[in-house]
């Protein structure tokens, strides 16, 4: 039997992503544009576009650990400083399967419910929808840092035709 490759994590080892400032970007599969369009730089959210609003303005009801501290939803993709408070773990089964120590994240289990519940309700309104499988992190290093990043978010939606992702 041919022995399956184990992919290799994107995930920096030094850094615990339980506690802390995160800028995370989330794309959608082959960055289609499910979540709405940008019209006079104005965004216009789909269904599943307002669905993601929703879960990300009411994160606090399901997530204890987690504030989602600003954001934006583009057509293609969605950014969002996450400010992650506590230790928590959470065992992955794959992990409890394989009587294995490998624990899942906060950021990752976060990110895995937020992307399950959008996939799941665009699936029950019968609409064509997929995320990219992983997601990019970049953990805020300070206050210019994080002022950097939140300048971004706010103005992402102007800049939409320079943004890399505008021609996906």
């Amino acid at each position: 039997m041919k022995q399956i490759e184990k992919r290799k994590t994107p995930r920096a080892s030094w850094i615990d992503y339980n506690e802390g400032l995160y800028f995370i970007t989330i794309c959608t599969k082959e960055r289609k544009h499910y979540l709405g369009k940008i019209k006079d730089s104005e965004m216009i959210l789909s269904s599943i576009g307002g669905f993601l609003d929703n879960e990300l303005k009411n994160v606090s009801l399901h997530h204890s650990n987690i504030n989602i501290i600003q954001y934006v939803i583009m057509p293609n993709h969605f950014h969002f400083i996450i400010d992650i408070v506590g230790t928590l773990r959470a065992v992955s089964e794959e992990s409890e399967k394989n009587n294995n120590t490998k624990t899942r994240t906060l950021l990752s289990s976060y990110i895995g419910s937020l992307k399950s519940a959008v996939t799941k309700f665009a699936h029950a309104c019968g609409l064509e929808f997929a995320w990219q499988p992983r997601y990019h992190d970049h953990k805020i290093r300070g206050v210019q840092d994080g002022n950097n990043i939140s300048d971004y978010i706010e103005n992402n939606v102007y800049n939409w035709e320079s943004d890399c992702f505008y021609g996906s």
